[in-house]
Formats: C-alpha cells, sequence, structure tokens
C-alpha cells in the first residue's frame, strides 16, 4: 500500500513538472519573439514532448499562457475552515486556508515572472488571468458563506446578509493575499508564497487593530 501511495505521488510530481515546462517553455518563447510568431510544434521542442503530450495539458497556446487556475484547498483543509466555530477566528482561518490552496505556487516565481513580461504586452492574457482568479474568489465566497452559516444559524436564514457578510470578508482576503503575491513576485528571498501570504495577514492586523 505504501509503495502504491509513493508511486501515485511520484506520477503527480512529473505530471506538474511536465505542466511547469511546458508553460515555462511557452512563455520564454512567446517573450522573445511574439505569441503570434510561436508555434505548438516549436513549444513542444522547447519543452522536449510531443505535440499530443502537449494538448493533454492544455487545450491551446493561449490556455497555457495563462496557466493554470488557482484552486482552493483539498477537501479536508476546506471542511476544517467551515467547522472552525464561532469561537475562532475566522481571518486568521481564511489565512491558512489560502495559504495552503497557494502551495503548489511556492516554486513558480520564474513561471510568474514571465507570465508577467507576456501579459504586459498582450492586453487580452491578463484578462483572462483575471477572469481564473475570479472564479478562485468566487469559490472562496462560497466556503465563507457556509462558515457563517455554520457559525451563526440566524444569519443563515438571511441569505442576503450572509452573502454580504461573507463577500466583505473575502474581498478583504484577496485583497491581502493581492499584496502578498505582490511581494513575493517582488523579493528577492526564496520564501514560498504561502509564508508571504501569513506575513500579509498579519501585517492586515497590526493596520487594522485598535490600541487604547
Amino acid at each position: 500500500m505504501a509503495a502504491a501511495a509513493e508511486g501515485v505521488g511520484l506520477r503527480e510530481r512529473k505530471r506538474l513538472a511536465t505542466r511547469r515546462e511546458i508553460q515555462r517553455a511557452v512563455l520564454t518563447l512567446c517573450a522573445k519573439r511574439g505569441i503570434d510568431k510561436v508555434t505548438i510544434d516549436e513549444i513542444s521542442r522547447f519543452a522536449e514532448i510531443s505535440p499530443r503530450t502537449f494538448f493533454n495539458y492544455f487545450a491551446s497556446k493561449d490556455s497555457a499562457l495563462v496557466g493554470d487556475e488557482l484552486e482552493l484547498a483539498c477537501d479536508a483543509d476546506v471542511e476544517r475552515f467551515i467547522s472552525g466555530g464561532p469561537g475562532a477566528d475566522v481571518m486568521a482561518d481564511l489565512a491558512e486556508l489560502i495559504g495552503r490552496s497557494l502551495q503548489n505556487t511556492d516554486g513558480d516565481r520564474e513561471i510568474h515572472e514571465l507570465r508577467r513580461a507576456v501579459m504586459k504586452d498582450n492586453s487580452y492574457l491578463f484578462t483572462m488571468r483575471m477572469a481564473t482568479l475570479r472564479n478562485f474568489e468566487a469559490g472562496l465566497q462560497e466556503i465563507v458563506e457556509r462558515r457563517f452559516a455554520a457559525d451563526d444559524p440566524r444569519l443563515a436564514e438571511d441569505p442576503r446578509a450572509l452573502a454580504q457578510r461573507a463577500l466583505l470578508f473575502t474581498l478583504v482576503a484577496m485583497a491581502a493575499t493581492r499584496h502578498a503575491w505582490r511581494c513575493w513576485a517582488e523579493a528577492d528571498d526564496c520564501s514560498p508564497l504561502s509564508a508571504w501570504v501569513a506575513k500579509s495577514f498579519r501585517e492586515l492586523y497590526t493596520v487594522t487593530s485598535t490600541t487604547d
């Protein structure tokens, strides 16, 4: 059983490595020559894969340029957040959930910098990328609503108030996350993105806390 689990882990690591290499290839080539002048065959040769393998991972050149959608943490992490209880700090729990969700991004600073350079000259890609972030935000808001509904059954009886409170917490959390992402991208050290998320949320608490 342990050997099987280890094998699954290895296959997943190889899959992620191939996915990353395809993105590195398409971004590198397009940054040098322009999107319209780069073909799938050239991307595949650069990444040392076949065109068929490329399409196993991405539907098009643009989808490889935009990259993966951010995904929320695993079901167990989500359920742990939802069942945190009314006595717990929702924002602190939210920071931990987002940090866990972004752990797979920790090693992709190079990809982030390449993508930002390409998007600077191709605004439609930025629009596509922002759409993926909005999907992440919508999924996060739904989870926050479930947390508030579990914490306060009376609030759950007012769907509008519930949605508005969840939206407020989600937007604040997303602002802290974007702050962390930018600081991480511009930092000279190798701290993972999840660590920057925790740092940005701590800074948020410092800024918003009141003193006597």
